[in-house]
Parts: C-alpha cells; sequence; structure tokens
C-alpha cells in the first residue's frame, strides 16, 4: 500500500496477495496443460499471447474503463467544485492527486481506475453528482481514493487476466468444436484435443470467477472503511450508498445493462431488483455495508440513528 493518511489494511493486503499468487497458480498451470494438450509448436505463441493480454491489461486498464464509460478527463476549469473536493481530500490523505474525470451518464455511480498511483483516474458520473450533496459525494471520493492508495484497482485488473486468457480459449475450443477435423483433433486416448482445452480453461474461468469476487467484496467493505474514517462522516457515506442503489434500482434493466461490465470497479453495481448475498455478487450487501458504517459512527463518539 502506498503510504498515505488511510488506514492501513492488512486484511486486504492478505487477500490481493493470496489472490495474486493463486490465479497466478492457475494461470501457470492453465498455459502448462494446454501445451501439453496442443502441438508443441503452439508453445511460445501461448505463453505470448498470455504475457501479452496480462501486460495490456495492466497498461491500458485506465484508458479502457475511460472508454468504456465514455468518461472525460477534466481539469479544475471544467470542473472546480468537483476538481477542488478530489484536491482537498488527496491533500488531508497525503497522497497524489489522481486524474479526475466524468462520465456523462444518468446512473449514479463513481470508480477509480489505474495501474498505478501516478497513473490513476477517479471517476464519477453526471448523475451522481446531480444526485448527492456534498457530504455525500465527498464519502464517495474518499472510497475511490482509499482504492488507489490501497493499489487494489491494479490487483483486480492483472488478476482478471487469467479469467479474460481462460475465457479465451474456451471460445477457441468452441470454435475448434465446430470447424476442427474429428480425425486430426483427438490425443492418444481418443478424447477431440478441443474437449480437453475447454474442460480446462472453464475450469480456470470459474476458480478465477470466485476468487475476484471474493476479494472485490472485501474490497468494498475494506475502501468504506478507509475512506470513513479518513472523512470522519461514516453518516454521509452510508446516506450516498442508500441513494445510489435507490435510484439504481429505479432505472430500467436495459438502461443499466451497458455499464454492467464494469460492475466490479464501481462503488456499487449497476444491477436493478437483484440480491446481493449470493457468491457470484461483485460488491457486500447494502446491510452489510451500512452495519460497518454504523459501528465505525459508533467508534468515533457520534451518535447512531
Amino acid at each position: 500500500m502506498a503510504r498515505t493518511r488511510f488506514a492501513p489494511d492488512r486484511g486486504l493486503t492478505t487477500r490481493m496477495t493470496s489472490v495474486i499468487f493463486l490465479l497466478g497458480a492457475v494461470f501457470v498451470a492453465l498455459i502448462v496443460v494446454v501445451m501439453l494438450i496442443l502441438p508443441a509448436q503452439w508453445a511460445p505463441i501461448i505463453v505470448l499471447i498470455g504475457l501479452g493480454i496480462a501486460w495490456w491489461q495492466w497498461y491500458n486498464s485506465d484508458k479502457v474503463a475511460m472508454k468504456a464509460m465514455r468518461a472525460r478527463e477534466v481539469s479544475a476549469q471544467d470542473a472546480p467544485e468537483l476538481y477542488g473536493m478530489v484536491q482537498r481530500l488527496c491533500t488531508l490523505a497525503d497522497m497524489p492527486m489522481p486524474r479526475v474525470g466524468v462520465a456523462d451518464t444518468d446512473i449514479p455511480n463513481a470508480f477509480a481506475t489505474g495501474r498505478s498511483p501516478g497513473r490513476a483516474v477517479v471517476v464519477v458520473t453526471t448523475g451522481i453528482m446531480r444526485r448527492l450533496d456534498a457530504e455525500e459525494l465527498e464519502g464517495v471520493l474518499a472510497h475511490e481514493l482509499s482504492h488507489v492508495a490501497h493499489r487494489d484497482v491494479l490487483v483486480m485488473t492483472v488478476a482478471s487476466s487469467a479469467g479474460i486468457i481462460a475465457g479465451g480459449l474456451a471460445r477457441g475450443a468452441q470454435y475448434g468444436a465446430l470447424f476442427g477435423d474429428d480425425r486430426r483433433d483427438r490425443n492418444n486416448n481418443g478424447v477431440p484435443v478441443w474437449l480437453l482445452v475447454l474442460i480446462v480453461s472453464l475450469v480456470t474461468y470459474a476458480i478465477s470467477f470466485v476468487l475476484l469476487r471474493l476479494l472485490s467484496r472485501y474490497r468494498e467493505l475494506a475502501a468504506d472503511r478507509a475512506g470513513a474514517q479518513l472523512t470522519m462522516k461514516p453518516r454521509a457515506l452510508a446516506s450516498a450508498l442508500q441513494k445510489i442503489t435507490g435510484e439504481i434500482n429505479k432505472i430500467p434493466q436495459q438502461d443499466l445493462r451497458g455499464s454492467q461490465p464494469m460492475n466490479a470497479f464501481f462503488i456499487a453495481p449497476a444491477i436493478s431488483g437483484v440480491s446481493l448475498s449470493t457468491l457470484t455478487s461483485t460488491h457486500p450487501s447494502l446491510e452489510q455495508r451500512l452495519a460497518q458504517l454504523a459501528k465505525i459512527e459508533a467508534e468515533l463518539g457520534r451518535p447512531t440513528s
């Protein structure tokens, strides 16, 4: 974690290290198994593709996220209140100032991304700026800045590479099933090569999916804690989360669909009317987040309502 005034979180650090290690092991196992299944001449190609995807994910994470949300970077002249708020929080947290972005969408949300604190960008939507008051928006921004300080955005981006590669191999195997020569595409045991690649890829994707969801839920709780402790206003963040969730539930599902690939990075998932208490959810439930913030409120000596 970068040296800032955000409260350190050993639990988050341990989980990030464990997920990176486990997914790294799974990724290596996937490459080795696929290399054993496919002809030897494919080995260097597979390794290069795998490393290339991981590097591309790391290097372009901010650009990809900004493009996905059609967000634009803003300056102090473009958005003085928003920029000034981020600047004050960064001074309070003793951390470098990230870039600031705005996405022109009515969906109330925010996210942080970037391969390093020096390349980080914090993005809010026009929808969230219209709906939250200054203290609530400050709580949201502190939450997002803690993601940058804890570097969990980087870990989530890199860790997702294994799942992306596995998904690509699975699609390639399905293509082989449709167009491959069944007489040639069999190993010594008579099992089609495409079927073996598909099974290994799906297992890798499933492991990656579960591990990333577990990390994603914990990192949101960690960001809530760190952001609330920095601003000393957990009630404002709690109010913001309630407003965001309530407003998202009013937006038609078809309007939310385009933003859902970014759910793991949003402060609240762009899903309406769906329970978040399952293994597949990217975020903890609203009730769990509010309970944690109420506990922080009590610890700070403020009366809870």
